[in-house]
C-alpha cells in the first residue's frame, strides 16, 4: 500500500515525516524524486518549475510513504491531506523567510483548499484522510495516518473551512 502525504508548504508534511521514519517508516520525499523533471525556475514565484504531470505519471513510489505538496497527483491507495489555518500557516512560512508574495500564494491556497480539491478529483473521498494540523502534534498526525493506513481511522475530508479567511489574505 502507498499512502501519500500532501499538503500546502508548511502544514507539517516533514515533521510528520520524520515521526514516521523515527517509528521505522519508510518514507520518500517527493523532492528527491523530482530532478529528471525540473524545468528551470521561477524567481517571481522564488519557485522550482516541474512537469508534475509527466512526474505523476512516470514515478511510481518504491516506499510504503511519500510526502510531498504534489504526491497527491501520484497513483496513491491512500492520501493523507495536512491543513493548517492560513493565518497560523502564514507565521510559520514566515518563519522560513519565504518571500510576502510566496507567502500568499500559499496561505490562499489553503484557504481555498486547493490540494484537497485535487486530491478528491482524483482519488475520491473513500481514499482520503484531511488532518488539521494547526494545534495537532506531529506525534498526533502520525497516530492518524498510521491509523488511517491500517484500516482503524476512517476516510474523512472537507470538515475543514477556511475559505472564510480569504479576504483577509488579500
Amino acid at each position: 500500500m502507498i499512502c501519500g502525504i500532501t499538503g500546502t508548504p508548511g502544514t507539517g508534511k516533514s515533521a510528520v515525516s520524520e515521526v514516521l521514519r523515527s517509528r521505522g517508516h519508510q518514507v520518500i520525499r517527493q523532492n528527491d524524486t523530482m530532478e529528471p523533471y525540473l524545468t528551470g525556475t521561477d524567481e517571481d514565484r522564488d519557485a522550482r518549475i516541474v512537469d508534475a504531470d509527466a512526474w505523476a505519471d512516470e514515478y511510481t513510489p518504491t516506499a510504503p510513504f511519500i510526502e510531498g505538496h504534489l504526491v497527491h497527483l501520484l497513483a496513491c491507495d491512500r492520501v493523507v491531506v495536512l491543513r493548517c489555518r492560513p493565518d497560523r500557516l502564514r507565521a510559520r512560512l514566515e518563519g522560513r523567510g519565504y518571500s510576502a508574495g510566496k507567502i500568499r500564494e500559499n496561505c490562499e491556497a489553503e484557504a481555498m483548499d486547493l490540494i484537497l480539491s485535487e486530491a478528491y478529483d482524483i482519488h475520491g473521498e473513500e481514499k482520503l484522510l484531511e488532518i488539521d494540523t494547526t494545534d495537532r502534534s506531529p506525534e498526533d498526525c502520525a497516530d492518524l495516518i498510521e491509523g488511517f493506513v491500517s484500516g482503524t481511522v476512517p476516510p474523512s475530508c472537507g470538515s475543514i473551512d477556511w475559505s472564510a479567511m480569504l479576504g483577509d489574505l488579500l
